[in-house]
This record gives structure tokens, C-alpha cells and sequence, in this order.
């Protein structure tokens, strides 16, 4: 089933049999966004993969880093003429090696970028005209703790309810500090349902069956030559 913010507290109630007075509504937000970053860190899914749009301005390097990102996937540039550029992500120190006198002075076309601090990321050289930046990004998941989530629900409760409840469990039974074997049954839930996501979502669908074929589980068969040997 689909889970709403307020039928996931009652479920993580009704399985604990622990009530409100010890698992709070505070209490029970703060686990759950635990439970649904512990998720999204685990396994890079489409549902997290956001695009943006920008400009790089003649003599700026700088770029700044949208507030909802965690980390770049592409950064594509078209110029004026409608011809499309990738960069190369590199790190500072290459940056500093590559172009060692930044200023604001026009240089070339950017070739390369780099996260610069927690603010800015950065291309070199340094642009030489006025550039259209498309970012790919992977940004902040939504969360069922709060705004229109909390009714609607997530992509992830929607769709993966089983694996956030386990989630839940396993953060709850570790806050309420046992029983162990409860909390060992639920990770063992939760890293079976975690399998299962990833399976779906960097195995399925990032596969196209007309190119890459179906999916096949591999048998272990017996060669026929194999039966008459004792």
C-alpha cells in the first residue's frame, strides 16, 4: 500500500506495540527522513535526477551549486551558434595544474569543472563568451515528513512502501533499543527489499530488453555426459 506520513507513523506503532507517548510524532518524523536518506544514499535511482538551467558569464568562472544539489552528474554548454559542449570533471588540484593564472580575463572555451567549495563549482578556462549550462544533478529526495509529501506521499512510499517501513523499523527498534532479534528480522527485511529496489532501479531500468536482451537468471544444469559418472 501506499503510505501517507500519518499511516506510516501508525504502522510503525502498530508493529513496535510501542505508542505516542514514546514514539512522538517528532520522533517518529526524525526517523523516517533518517530512513529515507539512508535509502537514497544506498542506491542511485532516477527518481533523485534533476535538471537545471544557467549561465556561464564571459571572464566568471564561478558557478553557483543550486541549494537542493548533492552531486553533478553532467554539465553540458551550448553557445550562441546551438553547438553543444561536455565538460570533463576533474578535481581542484587538476584545475590549478591546467590554468594556473585564473582571472577575469575572456580566455577560451571551458573544457573542463570541478567542485570548487560548498557555494561555487568552477570550469577552465575561463569563458570567452556567454554560455547556456544544462546541469544534471542528483538533488535532495523528497521527504514524507513535511508539505505536500506528507499527504500525497514520495515516489519512494508510493511505489517502495515495504522498504521504507523496514527502514523505519530498523532506525525505531535501534532507538528503542531492542529487542535484538526484532531489529535483526527487520535489517534482514530491509536489505532483502533493498535488493529487490536495486535490482529495479539500476538493473531494469536503466536495460532495454530490444537491445540488451531480457533478463535471465543463470541455471545451474548438469551436463548430460555427467549423469552416468558416480
Amino acid at each position: 500500500m501506499a503510505y501517507t506520513l500519518a499511516n506510516l507513523q501508525t504502522d510503525i506503532r502498530n508493529y513496535t506495540e510501542v505508542g505516542s507517548n514514546v514514539l512522538s510524532d517528532s520522533v517518529l518524523e526524525r526517523i523516517i527522513k533518517n530512513a529515507e536518506l539512508k535509502i537514497h544514499r544506498a542506491i542511485d535511482t532516477d527518481q533523485s535526477v534533476f535538471y537545471a538551467t544557467s549561465n556561464l558569464i564571459i571572464g566568471n568562472r564561478y558557478v553557483t551549486i543550486p541549494a537542493d544539489l548533492r552531486f553533478i552528474r553532467y554539465v553540458q554548454l551550448t553557445n550562441s551558434d546551438g553547438e553543444q559542449f561536455y565538460l570533463e570533471q576533474r578535481d581542484t588540484s587538476f584545475i590549478a595544474e591546467y590554468y594556473s593564472t585564473p582571472g577575469t580575463q575572456a580566455v577560451d572555451i571551458p573544457k573542463y569543472y570541478a567542485n570548487w567549495d560548498e557555494e561555487f563549482w568552477v570550469v577552465a578556462p575561463t569563458p570567452d563568451r556567454t554560455y547556456d549550462i544544462t546541469l544534471a544533478y542528483d538533488k535532495e529526495p523528497d521527504t514524507i515528513t513535511s508539505g505536500t509529501p506528507s499527504t500525497a506521499g514520495t515516489y519512494l512510499s508510493n511505489k517502495y512502501s515495504d522498504l521504507l517501513l523496514y527502514a523505519c523499523l530498523v532506525n525505531t527498534y535501534g532507538y528503542l533499543k531492542g529487542p535484538t532479534d526484532m531489529l535483526q528480522y527487520y535489517k534482514a527485511a530491509y536489505d532483502e527489499a533493498l535488493e529487490s529496489y536495486a535490482i529495479e532501479q539500476i538493473g531494469n531500468r536503466r536495460r532495454d530488453e530490444y537491445q540488451d536482451g531480457e533478463v535471465r537468471a543463470q541455471l545451474n544444469v548438469k551436463s548430460p555426459s555427467s549423469y552416468g559418472n558416480k
